[in-house]
């Protein structure tokens, strides 16, 4: 696919592959962008994909907390209650790093592909910035 160059005077593939690591470069290209719909499709799912993860992140932050609370009211009541809860601690810790590994290695990819000239869909956001783009 020819990518074309892109506002920033860079390649479209070099802008579009930069845009997933560096967020204010997709924030740029998304906002200069006239004409090179591969790059802004590549910006806004880059941004879409940034702010699903803070959400996600949020979302088990407060997740812990409560369960956290939850673990300290249960630990004074009694010791057992304690340890359960504590468990389901630990594993709302793992979904987070599992969440973070996700995150990351999409991230990547779609830089790679995004650098190769591809219009390469991330999970949700991506028929997502299709959509905003059209």
């Amino acid at each position: 696919m020819d990518t074309g160059k892109s506002a920033l005077g860079l390649d479209g593939n070099v802008a579009a592959a930069l845009g997933y690591p560096i967020g204010i470069i997709a924030i740029i290209c998304l906002v200069m962008e006239k004409e090179n719909r591969f790059v802004k499709f590549h910006a806004l799912q880059s941004l879409l994909w940034h702010a699903a993860y803070i959400v996600v992140i949020i979302a088990l932050m407060i997740l812990g907390a409560i369960i956290g609370m939850v673990g300290i009211a249960a630990s004074t009541a009694s010791s057992s209650a304690g340890a359960g809860i504590g468990l389901l601690g630990m594993l709302i810790w793992l979904l987070w790093l599992l969440c973070f590994f996700a995150y990351l290695i999409m991230l990547i990819l779609a830089a790679v592909k995004a650098y190769g000239g591809l219009e390469y869909k991330l999970p949700i956001v991506g028929n997502m910035a299709e959509k905003w783009i059209k």
